[in-house]
This record gives C-alpha cells, structure tokens and sequence, in this order.
C-alpha cells in the first residue's frame, strides 16, 4: 500500500458539489462517490478533517444582497452546512469510514461542540472529522473556516475540491484559451485576483504558510491521488 504523502489534509467541499446537476438538495447518488472517494483516502492512512459549504440548501451573501439581514442570512446559511455535514457523516459511515461532526454552533442531539483538542483526538484515533457550521460566526465563508480549522488542527495541506481541475487566469469554461497554473504563489493569486478561495482564506493560509491544492472532485479518485503526493491539480504556495 503506497504511504500517503500528507499525514493530515483538510478537505474544502463545496455544498454545490452534494447538488450534482439538478443545482440544488443533496443528490444521493454524488454524495456516496464523495464518501467513496474519501474512503479510498483514508484507506491510506491519511487524518482527514471535512468543511462543507452549505450552497446547495442556502446562499447567505445572496439572500442579504436581496434585503435580508446579512447576519441573519449567515446564520441560516451555517445551518445548511450542518445538514450537509450529517447527510455526508451518513454516507462516510455506511463506507465504512468513522466519522465525528463537529459544529461551531451549539446542537448538542446532533453533533459534538467544536473542541479543538477533542478534534485531533479524534484524527490521532482515526476518524473523520467533519466540521459544521462555518466559523461560528456571520461575515466569513466556508473558505475562511476551511483555513481556520486546517491551522487549528495542524493540517499539512487546505485540499479545495471544486467543479475545476486546477487555478487558471480566467474561466475555462467561459474562455477556451484560460492558461491553467500548476503552481502559483499566494501573492499572485490575491493580485490577480483568481476565485481560488475568497481573499480571507487565501491572506490566512500565506500569513501561515500553509499550501492550498486545488483539483476537480468530478473525477473519482482524486482525493486519494492528492493525499498520495500526485501531481494533480494547482498548488498554491
């Protein structure tokens, strides 16, 4: 068996990604490949640590850009990721794979408190840890909380699994001639401007040196590929 090449990732999911192409909800069929391909990482021997988006059930910056309240937007959107988190906990578990969700906010039936030393206690004893509810606070993405939690629990690596295979200088599917990076520095990102993550997350990961990869979730097997060290993807560092 080939020895992962990150001992502890934390994976960024977005909630668009459970969508599938019906664009909204959970789609069951996408959710059991996702827990697939995360199981084939784990088979490795890799710690993993989960942030997902909540998208797929409610956008909180577009609600607020039509007159709700931005916090209470927030809030709710926090909620949602908390029903993706059980819905993927659902499906990890019947791979096979254990897995603990953690929510920045309190919901004690449902899931554990966020406990920072909790959490790696339960990386070191093997499990999946999924992170839930944002930062617990209105105001920030799922990217700033993916890099948050990532520090927090020393992870080697911030994984962005998104609908595109790598960072390019424009939309790849908009503009057939987008230059595709393999590797590009944080500086050059912010500069560009380049929709990696928001610009929270990216000053974050440079402030602490901590690399992003960005790859395609669409294609099975490279969440394992990733963890293994292949080159796939861009790297920014």
């Amino acid at each position: 068996m080939k020895e992962p090449f990150y001992k502890r990732i934390l994976l960024k999911l977005s909630g668009e990604a459970l969508a599938g192409k019906q664009g909204t909800g959970i789609n069951t069929t996408v959710i059991k490949q996702i827990a697939k391909d995360v199981a084939d990482a784990y088979a490795l021997g890799v710690q993993i640590g989960i942030v997902i988006g909540g998208g797929n059930i409610f956008r909180g910056v577009a609600a607020s850009a039509e007159g709700m309240d931005r916090a209470s937007s927030d809030y709710m959107g926090m909620l949602a990721t908390c029903i993706n988190s059980l819905a993927l906990q659902d499906a990890l578990e019947k791979a096979g794979v254990p897995t603990r969700v953690q929510t920045a906010i309190a919901m004690a039936e449902i899931a554990e408190p966020y406990i920072r030393r909790r959490a790696i206690r339960h990386l070191e004893k093997g499990r999946v840890v999924i992170f839930g509810g944002g930062t617990g606070n209105p105001y920030f993405t799922t990217d700033t909380a993916a890099a948050l939690r990532a520090m927090e629990i020393n992870a080697q690596v911030l994984m962005k699994a998104t609908k595109v295979d790598g960072i390019y200088d424009k939309d790849p599917v908009k503009c057939p001639d987008a230059i595709k990076f393999e590797k590009i520095s944080y500086l050059d990102v912010l500069n560009r401007g380049l929709r990696v993550m928001d610009l929270t997350a990216v000053s974050l990961c440079m402030d602490n040196k901590l690399p992003i990869l960005s790859f395609s979730l669409a294609v099975s097997g490279n969440i394992k590929r990733a963890a293994a060290g292949e080159k796939i993807g861009s790297l920014v560092h």
